[in-house]
């Protein structure tokens, strides 16, 4: 039983809760599974778990953990060969349903042919043949040494920064709109004459770092909202921009998913390691900085990983699966719990002109809008004791659109509550970004981020 209820939404069932109470059952006779996850540059994720044995009168529930642990490991990792070690029923399963004409087939897809470019394989085997973790990650950020160029890459404008031993001599944020260029020759020519506005500011280019939405492998843009009007058959364009840019400009080049850089930013600005970004935005964009201090080359796709298990919770879009972090960390959940808090947003409103019509009303003291808020708060609580559960956490950020004014404070009460109270063993601080992070920003964060050779 939850102890606190999203006041909006009487049948969440926070996924760590269910998870808990699965694993209770397996603590006397559960049996292993292993989970293995293969990704790009041999890296390999490797996750032990307990299911009930087969004879069990609830072996039934199985399929359902299991396959909802393999979503989320999906997006937050990535991986085009997955690995269940030990019951032969449940691989069985997770192979019928991440195939082609399976329940999963967009994950199926998106991992397979668009993320790694190759057939997506699930593969049934003993517990003791799953490979170990592989973990390297990179040792991205923090190098503020020499003259740099960092850019952010966002969907309504592009930032550029020349920075010189940590100082910022120069910056420009230009308004553009890439996501209706179907060319890549304009992307190519824009993300140019950024760089080279900002070249000309300094007696030399030494090292180049950028942010930008989407999913990144070794400095390729795979899938990018950026991007999307470009059409298949040109994208290879796209995939090859930024490795052809570091070969003109013969100098180191790493180019990141933004939410990666905005935990690098907080990283930065704390001095310390174990972030987790969260920007609540028109989607949920999640970075991670590793207690090592390591950027880990994880997809933390998190917007498409599972947070709620309410069998008839909010389908996302995109992807078609039901209670993903998109529907309840972004301006989706506030314009989907708006009808329930007595709220009609206006016909004919873009999405960021809705969004601020609910904050006014927030602002403005309205109970229902206030509820709004305080449902994303206890959706966070209930949400970060289960990212805890794949992230070695020391500190979380909050930011984007929908933790502005007075939704921010109401997001981290409410989710301090939660927390304090059913998971006092968890220790990490939720705030929002300081002056310090905010100085340091995206596009000096990303300058940051390759070493010098």
């Amino acid at each position: 039983m939850l102890k606190f209820q999203p006041p909006l939404d009487p049948n969440f069932y926070p996924a760590v809760l269910a998870n808990r109470a699965f694993q209770a059952q397996c603590a006397e006779n559960g049996v292993p599974l292993v989970i293995g996850l293969e990704r790009s540059g041999g890296n390999f994720t490797r996750f032990e778990t307990r299911i009930l044995p087969e004879a069990h009168p609830n072996a039934g529930q199985n399929l359902f953990y299991i396959e909802r642990i393999v979503k989320f490991l999906l997006w937050q990792r990535g991986g085009f060969k997955l690995y269940i070690g030990g019951s032969k029923k449940v691989g069985k399963y997770i192979q019928e349903t991440y195939a082609k004409n399976g329940t999963r087939q967009f994950d199926y897809e998106f991992m397979g042919e668009r993320v790694y470019e190759q057939d997506f394989e699930v593969v049934v085997c003993d517990v003791d043949e799953v490979p170990a973790s592989r973990e390297a990650g990179k040792m991205l950020g923090g190098y503020l040494q020499g003259a740099r160029i960092g850019f952010d890459l966002g969907a309504s404008d592009r930032k550029v920064s020349a920075v010189v031993d940590g100082e910022v001599i120069y910056s420009e944020e230009v308004v553009w709109e890439p996501r209706k260029h179907s060319d890549p020759a304009y992307h190519i020519r824009e993300i140019k004459k950024a760089l080279e506005t900002a070249a000309s500011k300094m007696p030399r280019v030494d090292a180049i770092g950028g942010s930008s939405a989407g999913v990144y492998i070794e400095n390729r843009p795979m899938v990018a909202s950026l991007f999307r009007a470009v059409p298949k058959e040109k994208f290879a364009e796209i995939k090859n921009l930024f490795i052809n840019i570091r070969n003109e400009m013969g100098v180191p080049l790493e180019v990141i998913n933004d939410g990666d850089v905005t935990a690098l930013a907080g990283a930065m600005s704390l001095e310390d390691t174990g972030i987790l970004g969260i920007a609540m935005g028109s989607s949920e964009a999640v970075g991670y900085v590793n207690l090592e201090g390591h950027i880990m080359g994880w997809l933390n796709e998190l917007a498409f990983a599972p947070v709620d298990y309410n069998p008839n919770a909010p389908i996302e879009e995109w992807s078609g699966d039901r209670g993903c972090g998109a529907s309840y960390f972004s301006q989706q959940c506030v314009f989907r719990l708006a009808p329930a808090a007595g709220i009609e947003i206006p016909d004919g409103l873009t999405d960021a002109a809705k969004l601020k019509f609910v904050q006014e009303k927030l602002e403005a003291g309205h109970k229902g809008a206030i509820k709004i808020w305080e449902s994303i708060g206890i959706y966070l609580g209930y949400t970060l004791a289960h990212y805890a559960d794949f992230y070695d956490l020391k500190h979380v950020l909050i930011l984007g659109r929908c933790t502005s004014g007075r939704g921010g404070d109401l997001i981290i009460e409410n989710a301090e509550k939660v927390l304090a109270s059913e998971f006092p063993e968890l220790n990490f601080h939720i705030q929002l970004p300081d002056e310090k992070s905010r100085r340091i920003g995206q596009a000096v964060a990303a300058a940051s981020l390759p070493a010098l050779h």
